[in-house]
């Protein structure tokens, strides 16, 4: 096994490394993300300016459940990518078993909840007058496929932590070509409305899971598990769940944040005003998506290697990995900040909505250029191992920043304190993870063998 291609992240070029890995990781989330953008865009067009609210309200629910698949994933990656770098292949094994039955038997538990409490859980999440009908609509059925999709988001991790991104980037392309199919049919041609929205979304989750049961069926993967392997093993679970909650933190401050602002952009703004965050937020999804490509592509490198002591390959790929994703934040940044007028029609014909959302993207946006050391940084704790750090590091720009700042700034400025919240935490969580991060460098990355 040590001849298979996760070994070529301790040998070759760390450069062509971060784009072989980043590459695929940013087409599979640029087409996600087209997939979320397009897919607002129909619904929008087709259904209405409601529905992309009630869309945004149901998003941090059923995302938060499929999270767990995520942290698992991502937690148990950073293990097999250290196991793989040691050669520990017994340890890598029993890993992706243990990921699989965690994420099983978190994420049905969940959604039985989620259903059970459905109508409180949508309105405590900004779905108030009009927008309650649609979201408890798209709500109860894409419910049904998270446990599906919370599987595809785990096994996509372990994909790439094998050195194989390529693959797990067409994991994540499949389900989003589908899903725009899906709609056009469900939608469009049956007039489903929201029902088909919600559908076309739950059925391509289904069509992911497939192709990666047949990525591990095949002799493409190295990780060939068994059912002995699914079987629960405490030090090991203890070690995903320490390094996999970050993950999860993350997305449950980043649902505990919609419940804010959905409900606070309600109060000020009504419907209009939340439209204009979900369209915002459509495109915060898909305008990151080069720099996340480089983020995801930076986590298997680093723990490779932190895994095999090539401390000196990991502080290079951390200087150049941080390098790429500050110049694609840039680019990201003066896009937004030149069209947002011409993005925001792309979703609406409202004239409300068209006066007001441009204004808010260009607010939302306006520390882009500066997150590459605040992405990087908390992903480099993570892929090392090091959970306290990385989970302080990863609440560090919303639960410690934003969700104060937007309870506090608008009480002084009304909902012009919201949208400028967004900047003023970017700015604030940069400076604190530079710091943590230069000071992890420089007392453990100093370079031993060259």
């Amino acid at each position: 096994m040590a001849n298979n291609s996760s070994q070529d992240l301790g040998t070759k070029p760390i450069s062509k490394l971060i784009i072989k890995q980043a590459l695929p990781a940013s087409i599979g989330i640029l087409v996600m993300s087209l997939n979320i953008l397009v897919d607002t865009i129909f619904v929008g067009n087709w259904i209405g300016s409601t529905a992309i609210a009630a869309i945004n309200v149901v998003l941090p629910v059923s995302f938060f459940i499929a999270a767990l698949g995520m942290s698992i994933g991502i937690g148990g990656s950073s293990i097999i990518s250290r196991a793989l770098g040691g050669e520990n292949y017994k340890k890598a094994l029993k890993t992706f078993g243990n990921q699989i039955t965690l994420t099983l038997l978190l994420t049905l538990t969940l959604v039985f909840i989620g259903l059970f409490f459905a109508d409180s859980i949508i309105d405590s999440f900004g779905g108030r007058g009009a927008i309650f009908a649609p979201a408890k609509t798209y709500y109860e059925i894409v419910l049904y496929g998270v446990p599906i999709l919370a599987l595809c988001m785990m096994a996509n991790t372990v994909i790439r932590a094998e050195g194989k991104p390529k693959f797990a980037m067409y994991a994540m392309m499949i389900p989003s070509v589908s899903n725009l199919l899906m709609d056009y049919i469900f939608i469009y041609v049956l007039d489903y409305g929201m029902a088909g929205a919600a559908w076309a979304t739950t059925l391509s989750y289904g069509f992911c899971f497939l192709f990666i049961l047949w990525f591990y069926a095949s002799n493409r993967s190295e990780l060939k598990i068994n059912f002995s392997h699914l079987g629960l093993n405490f030090p090991i679970v203890k070690e995903i769940t320490s390094l996999g909650f970050v993950t999860l933190a993350r997305q449950a401050v980043v649902s505990i944040t919609y419940l804010f602002m959905n409900n606070i952009l309600f109060d000020l703004g009504g419907e209009t005003s939340v439209t204009s965050y979900a369209i915002a937020g459509r495109m915060l999804m898909f305008a990151m998506f080069p720099v996340l490509g480089v983020t995801q592509g930076f986590l298997p490198i680093a723990g490779f290697n932190y895994g095999a002591k090539n401390y000196h390959r990991v502080r290079e790929t951390l200087n150049i990995a941080i390098k790429y994703a500050a110049i694609l934040a840039s680019i990201v940044f003066i896009v937004l900040m030149v069209f947002p007028e011409n993005i925001t029609r792309m979703f609406t014909s409202e004239v409300e909505v068209l006066r007001q959302a441009p204004n808010d993207m260009r607010w939302v946006f306006a520390a882009t250029p500066i997150i590459a050391w605040q992405l990087i940084g908390a992903a480099y704790f993570q892929a090392i191992g090091k959970a306290i750090p990385a989970l302080l590091l990863t609440l560090c720009r919303q639960g410690f920043f934003f969700i104060p700042l937007i309870l506090i700034l608008p009480r002084f400025y009304g909902e012009f304190g919201v949208w400028i919240s967004f900047p003023i935490s970017d700015i604030l969580a940069t400076i604190v993870t530079a710091y943590f991060l230069n000071r992890e460098i420089k007392k453990n990355l100093i370079p031993k063998d060259v």
